[in-house]
């Protein structure tokens, strides 16, 4: 409890009056007193006619779990029982730390004998865990000259996790079809090398798949086809090094990666797939063996909630080594990464090469639309002329760096985050069309 700026501002103009008045005549100087005692008197009035403390119930429920890129609330719920006559203006602030924005003042009028609910917006930034420690909670007497607060304790550590919340949605979009009177299931015929079957060539049908044999004894066109292959190893690599601690669009590149990561989990496992996590900078740091199932899709979401953000620069020798030494047959492998500079390039490079001649390597990067801005800005100094032609020499360097992981037989995605998940599910399934596994 404490008085207000207009409680002060009132008692304050109470001196100036009274110097006024003793000036002019000393025997007026009860007078001033007595403004003074009137002022104090309104304020314990104005006290007598606030909000009790204990008449004021909140009920504050913390969310169970946050996502990485998603806002999250602290609900509140608050009421004051019918005996208080008077509407209420509250202001509420969370007390809070770790990777989170920072809270916001959230404002609500309570009418009397109601009841309201308030959010306060949680946004994480990074993965791991917020702690909320307590809530403030700040109303005003009718007058306006005694300012209350009370304090809640929350204490409490809330998890932030990878962002699963559109997967399962997204992926079904790929299983199955509405029908004119409902949902059907769809078979996933033709999009693999795997044959499956005959069935009389109709007009539209590739003719490259014509067996023509069968035709011949069966006196009449036949076609092959074809079924998506399965039982395939998928690794999502992780390179958690210094650099994918960079934030791009708000959010850690490798949260980006993670995300669009568990979306391929989700579609290779149902695809019946054998799906593993593998996560390294300058030494490895984790390893989830190839699973398959529906159910592993779990493991798969606590093994990517696991991996750390780190200050070690990525030792791409070390990492790819370890994992072709654990790969004991072909499979397909996903690195998430970045890079800079052309020296850490050459290494990145010559050891792609060996992971390529056994595997069939996807190298994910994500595009910074910085660069990109720099090199288009209007030359207006000569500064950001400097800067753009370094700009243009960084793009020229990582093209000249795709170009040579392609011509080794490594698919290379450079992609903005927003359209990263679609670019490498799209990626996925072309693979999976063409049998490159």
């Amino acid at each position: 409890m404490r008085p207000t700026g207009r409680a002060v501002l009132v008692f304050a103009l109470g001196v100036p009056l009274a110097l006024l008045l003793v000036v002019a005549n000393p025997a007026l100087w009860p007078f001033s007193f007595d403004y003074g005692a009137l002022v104090l008197i309104a304020i314990a009035a104005d006290l007598a006619l606030a909000l009790p403390r204990g008449r004021l119930a909140a009920t504050v429920t913390p969310p169970a779990r946050l996502y990485i890129g998603e806002e999250g609330a602290i609900a509140v719920s608050l009421s004051t029982g019918r005996r208080y006559p008077r509407p209420v203006r509250f202001e509420l602030l969370a007390e809070q730390s770790g990777a989170i924005d920072p809270p916001e003042v959230a404002a609500a009028e309570l009418a009397p004998g109601a009841a309201c609910l308030v959010k306060l917006r949680l946004v994480p930034r990074r993965r791991g865990r917020v702690r909320v420690d307590r809530l403030w909670l700040r109303w005003r007497a009718p007058l306006g000259l005694i300012e209350l607060s009370r304090i809640i304790g929350i204490d409490r550590e809330i998890d932030v996790l990878p962002n699963i919340r559109g997967i399962e949605s997204a992926a079904l979009q790929f299983y199955g079809q509405e029908a004119i009177f409902g949902i059907k299931l769809q078979q996933q015929r033709g999009e693999g090398t795997e044959f499956d079957a005959l069935r009389d060539y109709a007009p539209g049908l590739d003719a490259r798949f014509i067996d023509w044999k069968h035709s011949a004894r069966h006196r009449k066109l036949l076609c092959k086809e074809f079924r998506a292959e399965r039982n395939h190893p998928v690794v999502l690599a992780f390179d958690t090094g210094y650099l994918m601690r960079e934030p791009i669009e708000g959010m850690p590149r490798l949260d980006h990666a993670i995300n669009a990561g568990l979306l391929l989990a989700w579609i290779s496992l149902r695809g019946g797939d054998f799906v593993g996590t593998y996560g390294f900078d300058a030494a490895v740091r984790q390893y989830l063996a190839p699973i398959r199932g529906r159910a592993a899709f779990g493991r798969l979401q606590q093994a990517a909630a696991a991996l750390d953000y780190r200050a070690d620069e990525t030792n791409f020798t070390l990492g790819l080594a370890e994992l072709g030494a654990r790969l004991n047959r072909r499979a397909l492998v996903v690195l998430f990464t970045e890079f800079v500079d052309t020296v850490t390039a050459e290494l990145l490079i010559e050891s792609m090469g060996r992971m390529a001649s056994r595997h069939l390597v996807v190298f994910v990067t994500l595009r910074d639309s910085l660069l990109q801005q720099t090199v288009d800005a209007a030359p207006e100094r000569f500064e950001r002329v400097a800067a753009s032609v370094i700009a243009q020499d960084m793009l020229r360097d990582r093209r000249i760096v795709f170009e040579r992981l392609e011509r080794l037989g490594v698919q290379c995605l450079d992609v903005p985050s927003g359209s990263l998940a679609v670019a490498l599910i799209n990626r996925y399934l072309l693979i999976k069309q063409r049998g490159l596994i």
